[in-house]
């Protein structure tokens, strides 16, 4: 397929800038896959699909505080440091963009709060934003992240036009977030509710976990029209055994297996034993999921709207079919649906 394909036109007014009051109250439109009907629902009905002995697999990555303001020695010109992931715990040198980055070149050092909390030095020159630097600080581990946490800010994406908020640091993260190294939040895992995974449970759904660290890499853009030559960045990604465990008894028992989010399918697809079923993992993935495609775990999965001729659309058109997602993209748009990381959700089966 080709990346022109994947093009529609969103109404600005339409990209969410601010999450739903209630975490469960966000729209959930439900796509038929099999006959392409549409349903309009709220998120919290999505309890009405799923029964005793379903599993839902859900991504417990945990996004940190990614995106630090700093000023540079000598000129004090401001800079946005992003990090993207630590490369070296010992040394503390971690890979980021940054920005400016026509200022930052290496031997630079870069000062980070009022009273200098955290120092950095510039190592070395990746890509045309991307620097590797190394934090001087000499305290432990835990006193390093807790200073991470004081000046960094919620990354939210660069099309939310605001300043992140208190408010961001919880919604902006999902209840069931546990391993801390994520970039970007796994957005469709932010409409369940504690109320909500609760009245899932006592239904009899069960619950896997699996973790991929969700990378900048989600948002970048796809620049060539032949999709065979796009190449995703590399992700990790973590199964573990109990969880693939989980998994396999739902397909054992012809169950409803549903993937909450690209990232969930993602890591599951890129962990499939020969015989088709989930297998463990510590890995790192950089597979790029677009029609056609032969999904071999879930049968069911939660999404967000996403952005025009982008991966995650083309991963969502692989899984429920290319007329059918684009029709009902048309229908989202038509019904006011909300996009993108704050927006509304779909589940499509």
């Amino acid at each position: 397929m080709k990346l022109s394909q994947f093009k529609f036109n969103l109404p600005e007014s339409l990209v969410a800038n601010s999450p739903a009051e209630s975490r469960d109250e966000s729209r959930l439109m439900v796509l038929h896959r099999d006959t392409g009907k549409i349903e309009h629902k709220i998120f919290k009905n999505v309890l009405d699909y799923f029964d005793d002995k379903d599993v839902m697999i859900l991504n417990n990555t945990k996004v940190f505080p990614a995106r630090l303001y700093g000023n540079k020695e000598k000129t004090g010109a401001t800079i946005e440091v992003f990090l993207l992931r630590e490369l070296n715990k010992e040394l503390r040198l971690w890979d980021v963009l940054v920005d400016p980055a026509r200022k930052i070149r290496v031997g630079n050092k870069l000062y980070f709060g009022d009273d200098d909390l955290l120092i950095a030095e510039v190592v070395d020159n990746t890509t045309s934003r991307g620097r590797t630097i190394r934090f001087l600080f000499d305290g432990t581990d835990e006193e390093f992240r807790r200073n991470v946490e004081i000046l960094g800010e919620t990354p939210l994406p660069k099309y939310i036009k605001r300043k992140a908020t208190a408010e961001d640091k919880e919604r902006y993260q999902t209840i069931f977030a546990k391993h801390e190294g994520a970039v970007a939040a796994p957005t469709a895992g932010l409409h369940f509710s504690r109320e909500l995974m609760k009245r899932l449970e006592l239904k009899g759904v069960e619950f896997a976990e699996v973790t991929l660290h969700v990378g900048l890499g989600t948002f970048r853009a796809v620049e060539v029209e032949d999709l065979t030559k796009h190449k995703m960045d590399s992700e990790q990604f973590i199964i573990e055994e109990k969880q693939a465990n989980i998994v396999n008894r739902g397909i054992e028992r012809k169950k409803r297996i549903c993937a909450v989010g690209t990232t969930s399918m993602r890591a599951i697809e890129s962990a499939v034993s020969a015989n088709k079923t989930l297998k463990a993992a510590n890995d790192w993935t950089s597979k790029f999921i677009f029609p056609p495609y032969e999904f071999s775990i879930a049968n069911s999965m939660i999404t967000n709207f996403h952005t025009p001729e982008s991966t995650l659309l083309m991963m969502i058109c692989a899984f429920g079919g290319y007329e059918n997602v684009m029709n009902a993209y048309e229908v989202a748009i038509k019904e006011k649906y909300r996009f993108y990381s704050y927006g509304d959700a779909m589940l499509i089966i």
